[in-house]
């Protein structure tokens, strides 16, 4: 099995040396420059706290497809949340990870894996809970930020059925479903009706 390609960014450098090292004495792992590194490989991004900053180098373009793992100092209860919205699949709290942890994360992100302690996993699905409660819930959307009545026109378009198909199985008319395509196009940013059924597909409800 090849060794993990993993690339790290830490606020100080003292830690940026002492991972580098102790990281290059894995056989699972291959330390390379950030610059290097491919949707194959792992980022880990070190910082005392999720701070804005953080979250920008987490979001920055080039690491997009790049499974990122984050390891931190103090962790506040939202940090969970905004980790995950920045595409990160491990959070570690530093005071609690052994070097075997880090090694075992980095791998399961590597391989589509994620890595959360059971507190933190509880404290994501908590702010999953308020985020439905208080902010999607009374605009009528779901998780997937979704309306019901979206999610009807999409799996009908998934049947491969037009607008005025999807229209009479609904009973709207055919500028309803014109409406809900756009108005659900236009706020993902979906570029099309086929991209629209990969992101409910990739979502789950349909």
């Amino acid at each position: 099995m090849e060794p993990v390609q993993v690339g790290i960014r830490s606020t100080d450098s003292i830690t940026q040396v002492g991972l580098s090292s102790f990281l290059r004495t894995c056989e699972r792992l291959l330390v390379v420059d950030v610059d290097e590194l491919t949707d194959q490989g792992v980022l880990l991004v070190q910082a005392p706290r999720m701070t804005p900053q953080v979250a920008a180098e987490l979001r920055a373009e080039r690491w997009v497809a790049v499974p990122k793992v984050l390891m931190v100092d103090e962790l506040r209860d939202a940090d969970v949340l905004n980790a995950v919205e920045c595409r990160v699949v491990g959070v570690l709290p530093r005071v609690r990870t052994t070097g075997d942890g880090l090694v075992d994360a980095l791998v399961a992100a590597a391989s589509g894996r994620g890595v959360l302690p059971p507190d933190l996993l509880g404290k994501l699905l908590d702010g999953i809970r308020r985020l439905q409660r208080e902010v999607l819930a009374p605009r009528g959307l779901g998780t997937a930020g979704l309306a019901a009545r979206e999610i009807d026109v999409i799996r009908l378009m998934a049947e491969g059925l037009d607008t005025g198909e999807i229209a009479g199985e609904l009973c709207y008319s055919e500028r309803t479903v014109k409406n809900v395509i756009y108005e659900m196009t236009s706020r993902l940013n979906l570029r099309n009706r086929p991209h629209a059924v990969a992101y409910a597909l990739q979502a789950g409800v349909i």
